[in-house]
């Protein structure tokens, strides 16, 4: 065979390859877009998207407008002015300038500590799903201990076992406290996977447990483990907030849950302005909010059963 004529054949077989991944993902490019569409179709997610711009827009301009530390610009527990929005707090800094701060730690506890449960509890409910057998007993019997537990208690006794109250930690205990039931819905999606013809005849010509695991398993429950993972997002920001209420969160940023316990330990309801003890807490129920309607608009727009005809 001469040069040119494999040159041709090459050239025929480069072009039939990327005709093929082109067509593919022309094809995913369409089932994105129609989910957007069905997506943007809901209120709940119309609303929640909304939201979280905002929050996100709040995290990036304090960010760059407010890039330090707050200092003490007032007297303590001024009320609501021009000059402070929010008030000051028990020594005098602006309320409106910290909780603007406790935006980004909150978001980024909330997608980070979000990434971890995500990643273990899939882990977790893939191999269990798939083995099954005694496998699947011992995971699963691991797993329900995490979940008779309550998640606060869990929470706190990791947080006192690994001491160092920094923004790291927190998410790191989070996480690890969060992924059983992640674990638990993804198992359930592998028990009725398994069993498919797909599967069964990618195991009759051979393939490896990996390969059925990563090639026809594991993409048919992305969208159950996206739309838990918005949920997760917001269990992990309130999360947070909870354990830097009670004194076990962050020392090293600003969080609205530490000012909620500062307004809670000074008695602001009798001493100092309402906004002390109000706008951390209104801005940590919107948040959640936002990201619990996003979640519920997502699980509605994948999951046809559920989806408004």
């Amino acid at each position: 065979m001469s040069f040119e004529e494999r040159f041709e054949r090459w050239g025929r077989r480069v072009f039939a390859r990327n005709k093929v991944l082109s067509d593919k993902f022309g094809l995913t490019g369409k089932e994105l877009g129609r989910t957007t569409d069905l997506f943007m179709a809901t209120n709940m997610g119309k609303v929640g998207t909304a939201i979280i711009l905002v929050f996100v827009f709040i995290a990036l301009a304090a960010l760059i407008v407010y890039p330090d530390k707050p200092a003490v610009t007032g007297a303590p527990f001024e009320e609501p002015s021009f000059e402070h929005p929010f008030g000051t707090d028990y020594i005098g800094r602006d309320l409106f300038v910290r909780i603007m701060q406790g935006t980004q730690p909150s978001l980024i506890v909330g997608f980070a500590a979000m990434a971890i449960s995500m990643v273990l509890g899939t882990l977790v409910g893939l191999a269990s799903g798939y083995w099954g057998g005694w496998k699947d007993e011992v995971i699963m019997r691991i797993n329900d201990v995490f979940l008779s537990i309550p998640w606060l208690v869990l929470m706190l006794v990791l947080a006192s076992v690994l001491q160092a109250q920094t923004l790291g930690t927190v998410i790191l205990v989070i996480g690890v406290t969060g992924w059983s039931t992640t674990a638990r819905i993804v198992r359930s999606q592998v028990l009725t996977l398994r069993t498919r013809q797909f599967v069964e005849r990618a195991r009759a010509i051979g393939s490896g447990d990996w390969h059925i695991i990563r090639r026809h398993v594991f993409p048919n429950v992305v969208p159950l483990i996206f739309a838990n993972a918005i949920l997760t997002v917001a269990i992990a920001i309130l999360s947070e907030s909870t354990l830097s209420y009670l004194k076990m969160g962050p020392k090293n940023v600003e969080t609205w849950g530490k000012i909620l316990e500062e307004a809670s330990r000074y008695n602001t309801q009798l001493i100092g302005p309402y906004s002390y003890i109000l706008i951390p807490g209104i801005f940590i129920v919107i948040i959640v909010l936002g990201f619990t309607f996003v979640g519920y608009a997502m699980d509605e727009v994948l999951n046809p059963k559920l989806r408004r005809r």
